[in-house]
């Protein structure tokens, strides 16, 4: 199934977003899409089939999004956490994984017409090589489009993040780029996985589970929650604009909260630290990249 997708709202879906557009609306929304293997259970299906259906659902809340002219989306996909599931399913996932990013990049042309950025952040690492180097492709082919923005969490924990912001803080301590009294809630935000992007406005759980499981802790601190009673592959347009609905009779309040918020102006040592940060990732995924065209030419 194709990730860029035709819309599948009725008339009256297109109302109510049309009624919705005139209120304020999220620039940024995360979801954590829990419930694929319990709807898997509920219509006796195999896990996989589950999960086969969560995909799908999320393809169709991109185009969904999209209509509402919300400019970015974070998926939690896999947590670092589901490497502790069976063989079997972590092996499913990662050839489910293949497969969807596989035709992803087939459908670069779209991508590129939409103007779709990808990121997927997580600990690349802990993927396989193969998965890796697909996963470099997508960030590295379409880093320039800026018109919306899909992130996928795979292979995320924050707490996993969090750890990996601080090693290399402290990395800049030990190579003299950075001082201990460099150290603010700012420069950690500024190197974890998300430095791309904004903090998200409102985040959104299904399966009825009210929980965080790790996802974007450091990120939602601010954020409107919303956490939906519904299996994330039963998601529908309404429960969307339902959630929509509850951040705009919370915005009031978020803008206060984020009126108070300070903002800092980092001195240029920070400022060299960061981009030589950035630059560093960077050329990781470059290296990725090449090593993924290096071996096809090889293979010709």
């Amino acid at each position: 199934m194709s990730w860029i997708r035709e819309s599948t709202l009725n008339c009256l879906q297109y109302l109510a977003v049309k009624i919705l557009k005139s209120g304020q609306i999220p620039k940024h929304v995360a979801f954590i899409m829990d419930g694929n293997r319990r709807y898997a259970n509920k219509n006796h299906l195999e896990k996989i089939n589950g999960h086969t259906q969560g995909f799908h659902k999320l393809t169709e809340t991109l185009q969904w999004c999209l209509d509402l002219g919300i400019p970015e989306v974070t998926v939690y996909a896999f947590s670092i956490e589901n490497f502790k599931r069976s063989k079997e399913e972590v092996n499913g996932l990662m050839e489910l994984a293949r497969q969807k990013f596989q035709s992803l990049l087939d459908e670069k042309e779209k991508l590129m017409e939409h103007g779709i950025c990808v990121r997927i952040i997580g600990n690349l690492e802990l993927l396989p090589e193969d998965l890796r180097k697909l996963v470099a492709e997508a960030i590295i082919i379409t880093k320039s489009n800026n018109k919306a923005f899909l992130n996928i969490a795979f292979a995320y924990t924050s707490r996993d993040e969090m750890t990996h912001a601080i090693k290399d803080i402290l990395k800049g301590i030990k190579d003299a780029d950075l001082l201990p009294e460099d150290i603010n809630e700012d420069l950690i935000s500024k190197c974890l996985y998300t430095y791309n992007s904004p903090n998200p406005d409102l985040l959104i759980r299904t399966s009825g589970e009210i929980r965080l499981s790790d996802f974007l802790i450091w990120q939602v601190s601010n954020s409107c929650i919303y956490f939906a009673d519904v299996l994330w592959p039963e998601f529908s347009a309404w429960d969307l604009l339902g959630a929509i609905f509850y951040y705009q009779r919370c915005y009031t309040n978020l803008q206060t909260i984020a009126k108070a918020q300070n903002i800092t102006n980092y001195n240029s040592r920070v400022t060299n630290y960061l981009n030589k940060l950035y630059h560093k990732r960077q050329t990781m995924l470059q290296n990725i990249y090449a090593s993924e065209i290096l071996a096809y030419n090889g293979n010709k």
